[in-house]
C-alpha cells in the first residue's frame, strides 16, 4: 500500500487533476483497492494493489504437493475511453508476487520434498478492456477483464532428509532435481494469467 501512495503522489506532480476515485474490488489478482486519476478527457490513470491466499494442491507424476497460492500484485494502469465514460481499454504494468509454496510427498521412498513456484516476470505486462470510471464522479461500478503476461514459472526443489539414511537422501535429491521441470510443466498454464475483477468507485 506504501508504494501505491508513492505511485499517487507521481501521477499527482505530472499536472492538475480533473477528478479522481478511489476504488475497492475483488477478483481472479485478490482483494485489493484502486486509486484514479483523470488525465485528459478520455484517458486515465490508476495505481492499486491486490492481495489473496489459497490452498492449492498439485500433483505431477512422482510426487503429490499441499500447499499455498499467495497473490501480491502492485498495479499501474492507463485507461483508454473511446467511446465515453463506460467502457476502456487499459494497459500497463503489475509488479507482482505471486508464487506458489508446498510440501511434496514422492510416490516412491520415504522423505519429504519442498518447492516453491514464482512468476518468470516479476514485472508483468497487462492488456485488457473494462467498464466503469474509477475517477468519475460519485458512486459507480467498475470491472476488468485482460491477461497478465507473467512468464513461464520458474520452481525451486529441495529435498528434505531429515531423519533419512544417506542412500534415502541420495535417493530424494534426485527426485528433487527431477521434480523442477515436473512443477514447472505443471504449472505453466499461469505463464498468461486471467484477469478478472469486479468493484464500487467513489469519485469527487
Amino acid at each position: 500500500m506504501k508504494r501505491a501512495l508513492m505511485f499517487a503522489a507521481a501521477f499527482a506532480a505530472c499536472g492538475p487533476l480533473h477528478a479522481a476515485g478511489i476504488g475497492i474490488r475483488a477478483g481472479t489478482t485478490g482483494i485489493g483497492a484502486d486509486v484514479g486519476f483523470n488525465l485528459a478527457p478520455t484517458i486515465d490513470a490508476r495505481v492499486g494493489y491486490s492481495a489473496l491466499k489459497w490452498s492449492h494442491d498439485v500433483d505431477t507424476s512422482n510426487a503429490s504437493y499441499k500447499g499455498d497460492a499467495k497473490l501480491s500484485n502492485l498495479n499501474a494502469l492507463v485507461d483508454f475511453h473511446p467511446l465515453g465514460p463506460v467502457f476502456r481499454l487499459t494497459g500497463g504494468l503489475i509488479l507482482n508476487d505471486n508464487k506458489y509454496e508446498a510440501n511434496g510427498r514422492p510416490n516412491f521412498g520415504p522423505g519429504s520434498i519442498n518447492a516453491k513456484v514464482e512468476a518468470g516476470h516479476r514485472v508483468a505486462p497487462y492488456l485488457g478492456v473494462g467498464w466503469g470510471n474509477v475517477a468519475g464522479a460519485g458512486v459507480n461500478f467498475y470491472a476488468d477483464l485482460g491477461l497478465m503476461f507473467m512468464g513461464s514459472p520458474k520452481a525451486t526443489v529441495s529435498a528434505d532428509c531429515t531423519g533419512l539414511s544417506a542412500g534415502q537422501c541420495s535417493i530424494l535429491q534426485g527426485q528433487a532435481a527431477s521434480e523442477q521441470g515436473a512443477l514447472e510443466d505443471k504449472l505453466h498454464r499461469f505463464k498468461v494469467f486471467p484477469v478478472l475483477s469486479i468493484g464500487v468507485t467513489i469519485g469527487f
